[in-house]
């Protein structure tokens, strides 16, 4: 079965909201976009509105899409996920039960504590390029095995 999830990043003066992922949740430990999986009765968009409400607090009316990420494991599909970003945002970002956020200067991520795929996709983003990308993991989703980008 397939997941579809999206992603979402709050940009301010050449920084990006990133959040370290709460211990015994998926990609725990590791510095991600708050986000989730889509609901059967909202698209895209509306998930990512409620998502980034619900992980940081924070009330976002105007997300711009910027990517597809197609997520393989052992060659097959399993995560399909749609990136957003936006600039604009009502509200101080807060931690919280999903984990804990911080603002990182976009030449100061911290790539060895985030998946190894964000390296590939995310300069892309913060450039505010439009992309899509496959990206094959191992089963434990421990090693990129091979990936492929498209700037859109």
């Amino acid at each position: 079965m397939v997941i579809h999830t999206v992603l979402c990043y709050l940009i301010k003066d050449n920084k990006v909201l990133l959040q370290k992922k709460s211990k015994g949740l998926f990609g725990g430990g590791k510095w991600n976009g708050p986000g989730g999986k889509i609901n059967k009765t909202e698209n895209p968009h509306e998930c990512a509105k409620r998502e980034i409400l619900e992980e940081v607090g924070v009330k976002v009316s105007n997300f711009e899409k910027c990517g597809l990420l197609k997520f393989f494991r052992e060659n097959e599909l399993f995560i399909i996920n749609h990136v957003f970003l936006t600039k604009k945002f009502e509200g101080n970002p807060k931690s919280g039960k999903e984990g804990v956020v911080n603002w990182f200067n976009f030449d100061e991520l911290p790539l060895k504590e985030m998946w190894p795929d964000d390296k590939v996709w995310m300069p892309l983003m913060l450039q505010e390029k439009k992309f899509e990308g496959d990206f094959y993991f191992d089963n434990d989703y421990k090693k990129l095995i091979d990936h492929k980008i498209n700037v859109i």
